[in-house]
């Protein structure tokens, strides 16, 4: 029977047999003549080709420098062949040589568009933005007419950094238009358009691929991109879909691979270096998502969630100044209230709990309640910080207020009992809690509190210790709880419960760290000594 092949993998057969065929008789030329110079730069040129061919799965690329090498032997003079070998290191991703080789280029040959706009590329993948800039303009120059592609990668550029910026945006715009209408003079852009054409092919690909994940299927989803991508290793979606895949099922080194693949072959793919950065926090190496953050904040410097996020590293990292520096560069970009209320809120909370400077935290809350004076949790956060300051009338004052919008929270009534109780207003402290647990009966820290008034100030053991046990069924893993039940249970004199539950605060502080663990080994020795 006759074996029936799609037209995909007819065009890839046919396209492979072309070319193998075009390099060997390029071969046997240079068997009669080997010092011919251009039968070597036209065979490094069918390398080259063969290299970048969509379809293709081989590396050809040292093949082609070697070929330009020899050549090169001969032609020491030629603009050509020094951007041939540039463009060759810049597709091997020697990115230093490429840059040698093509500023080379350029010394030999003042208006050369192609070199100039390759430099462009090549300082992309470097992360230098602004050299990108200044050579795709000075390709602009050398061709006024055929510069599609050198208008294109300035549309790029200011694209990405035109977040909030109409002059930016407007200069982007114009550099889109230009791009379009000399598309039809610029060789270059012509066949990047048939090369983003031929992907199509590969739409049912995607289909099934898509289908298969709807499913949950995504071992055969993944095999199905991949295959593809073994087929067409130029197509940047194809990466970029696998990455999230991988990511998702939590195989990172494999997303971290297939991110950086799509990132090469588009360096302006801000997804992929935003879902790197999330691969590299989900496994931990915080160094690499901070040093991709940058990068990333290079090309695109007016989003505020890259500020944001890369505060969010350095948070977790215990870097708090720097932490604050960016958190407060994403505040000065603020997209929206909502967004930016959000992150000062964050930023309120690194000055208090970690930088131990209530007043910048109370700076900070203010200006979110400016933005979004609904919040409620605005409202607790800034009672907390005044409190804090010992600046206990505002800090009575903005409770108050808040439960004016929310009477039956259960948090503010809390937060004020512990403030009354702070005052030495005992009375009022008992009525905040009772009423935090009215409005929330598993209100663990407001039966832990309520208790210690009880047992420590008005001395009603057994009251105290029904408080306790409420605080460790409403949380299981509250160990200041178990360890003030404890001295409760000591005090009418079980000290066998009180030794198993100074015990159980042990082990869950180990984790928590909500006592002094010299307290617990204290009391403990306590038992045992009277």
């Amino acid at each position: 029977m006759k074996k029936i092949v799609d037209d995909t993998e007819y065009t890839e057969v046919k396209t492979k047999n072309k070319m193998f065929n075009q390099i060997e008789r390029c071969r046997m030329d240079l068997k009669n003549d080997p010092t011919n110079p251009q039968l070597h730069v036209k065979m490094g040129d069918l390398y080259l080709k063969w290299h970048l061919d969509i379809f293709n799965s081989g590396q050809y690329i040292d093949d082609a420098i070697t070929e330009y090498q020899l050549a090169m032997e001969s032609l020491l003079d030629s603009h050509a062949i020094y951007y041939k070998l540039g463009v060759a290191f810049f597709h091997k991703g020697d990115l230093d040589k490429a840059i040698n080789y093509l500023t080379t280029a350029i010394e030999k040959k003042n208006n050369y568009y192609e070199a100039y706009y390759m430099l462009s590329e090549t300082f992309v993948k470097k992360a230098h933005f602004t050299d990108a800039i200044d050579a795709a303009e000075a390709a602009i120059i050398c061709s006024p007419f055929g510069s599609s592609s050198a208008h294109y990668m300035l549309y790029k550029l200011y694209d990405a950094s035109s977040f909030r910026n109409i002059k930016t945006k407007l200069k982007a715009f114009k550099e889109r238009v230009l791009s379009a209408l000399l598309f039809p003079f610029d060789s270059i852009a012509r066949e990047n358009i048939i090369k983003n054409f031929s992907y199509m092919r590969f739409l049912p690909l995607f289909i099934k691929g898509f289908y298969a994940i709807q499913l949950k299927d995504y071992s055969k989803a993944a095999q199905l991109y991949k295959d593809a991508s073994d087929r067409a290793p130029g197509f940047t979606a194809l990466y970029c879909v696998l990455g999230d895949i991988y990511l998702s099922t939590g195989h990172f080194e494999e997303a971290i691979t297939e991110y950086k693949m799509a990132i090469w072959l588009d360096s302006f793919n801000v997804a992929a270096y935003k879902h790197l950065c999330r691969a590299y926090e989900e496994q931990g190496d915080y160094n690499q998502a901070i040093e991709v953050y940058n990068k990333l904040i290079g090309m695109a410097p007016n989003l505020p969630d890259l500020y944001s996020n890369l505060a969010n590293i350095y948070y977790i990292k215990g870097e708090f100044d720097l932490a604050i520096s960016n958190y407060q560069t994403a505040i000065t970009l603020n997209p929206n209230p909502s967004w930016t209320s959000v992150i000062a809120q964050t930023m309120g909370f690194v000055y208090q709990e970690n930088k131990s400077d209530p007043d910048a935290a109370i700076s900070a809350y203010q200006t979110a309640y400016v933005l979004t004076p609904e919040d409620i949790d605005i409202y607790v956060n800034l009672g907390s910080a005044f409190y804090d300051k010992e600046d206990y009338n505002n800090a009575l004052s903005v409770y108050r207020q808040a439960l004016e919008f929310q009477p039956h929270n259960a948090k503010i009534h809390c937060n004020l009992g512990f403030l009354y109780w702070g005052k030495g207003d005992t009375e009022e402290a008992m009525k905040s809690y009772e009423l935090a647990i009215k409005y929330n009966d598993n209100y663990d820290i407001a039966y832990n509190n309520l208790g210690v008034i009880y047992l420590d100030d008005l001395g009603r053991v057994n009251k105290a210790i029904e408080l306790f046990k409420k605080a460790v069924e409403s949380n299981p893993n509250y160990a200041l709880a178990y360890f003030n039940l404890a001295r409760s249970v000591t005090i009418v004199g079980n000290k066998v419960e009180a030794a198993k539950l100074y015990q159980m605060a042990q082990d869950i502080n180990k984790i928590t760290m909500e006592i002094d663990p010299k307290d617990i080994a204290d009391k403990i020795s306590e038992l045992f000594e009277s």
